[in-house]
């Protein structure tokens, strides 16, 4: 068995954000940034092939509610994967001037909120042992804060 080197920890603060700094660039290079291109390219796709402008139009009287274009919806959807792919999502309907700055100001909290439930569950809550039949409770939970966020945001901006 080989030992793995220690790395010795230095009190400098300026050794200290190096470290930090270099373990952030690791997540975002690694961990965020594929799946916000994976979100954005998916975007792209759907609106290539007409699929987003349908489903603008189906989700419309839905996501009205939030004062939101139907195709927001994307963004809930894929944010409930991954926080960053809702983000991802996001930016690029915010570039095609689908979204505005207030509807991401609206969507922004529910990204958050619900942010990621596929990815958690199994991490979280498995390791935790709860059990199974209380996930969907769970997950509900965070998708009802999402919308009274949008809510709230939507009463703010």
């Amino acid at each position: 068995m080989q030992n793995k080197p220690q790395v010795a920890l230095s009190s400098n603060p300026f050794d200290i954000f190096v470290v930090g700094a270099r373990k952030g660039f690791h997540i975002a290079t690694h961990n965020l940034m594929p799946n916000v291109v994976m979100a954005y390219v998916i975007a792209e796709m759907l609106n290539l092939l007409g699929v987003m402008g349908f489903i603008g139009k189906v989700f419309a009287p839905v996501m009205g509610l939030f004062g939101l274009p139907g195709e927001a919806i994307t963004v809930l959807l894929t944010a409930w994967l991954s926080s960053s792919a809702g983000t991802g999502v996001a930016v690029s309907l915010l570039a095609k001037g689908v979204l505005t700055g207030i509807d991401i100001t609206i969507l922004a909290p529910a990204i958050f909120l619900m942010g990621s439930q596929l990815q958690y569950m199994g991490r979280l809550l498995g390791v935790s042992d709860v059990p199974k039949k209380y996930w969907p409770l769970l997950m509900l939970t965070s998708v009802i804060n999402a919308v009274i966020a949008m809510l709230v945001m939507r009463l703010i901006a």
